[in-house]
């Protein structure tokens, strides 16, 4: 997948070559938020043009917008497993942040395939 930021929106897209066109996704998100276009710069006006609706979609409803997720998460271990994760990190030449990143990313894809 590819990725396009707009504002704090991040959009996940990927090209369709049977229909020769880009669709994508904003994916930090809950709400569904898509957009689609013929070429790149068509792709980033999308995704421009779709949060804008989505944000103005919300504001009509009167109801906040979804926040996108800020990429910040904090974890609470038992003092015997902050040792063993942060040794198997060392271990792997990876921060503790890089190793329980992937570990959390391999584990959620293949819970969620």
């Amino acid at each position: 997948m590819n990725i396009m930021k707009y504002k704090d929106f991040i959009g996940e897209f990927e090209y369709d070559a049977e229909g020769r066109s880009f669709h994508g996704r904003v994916v930090n998100i809950r709400d569904t938020v898509t957009f689609e276009g013929a070429s790149v710069p068509e792709l980033e006006q999308a995704l421009a043009d779709s949060v804008e609706d989505y944000l103005e979609f919300c504001h009509e409803l009167g109801r906040e917008p979804d926040k996108p997720f800020s990429g910040k998460f904090n974890i609470r271990l038992t003092p015997q497993n902050h040792r063993l994760v942060a040794t198997a990190a060392k271990a792997a030449g990876k921060s503790l942040n890089a190793f329980a990143s992937e570990a959390l990313e391999r584990e959620a894809r293949a819970v969620l395939g």
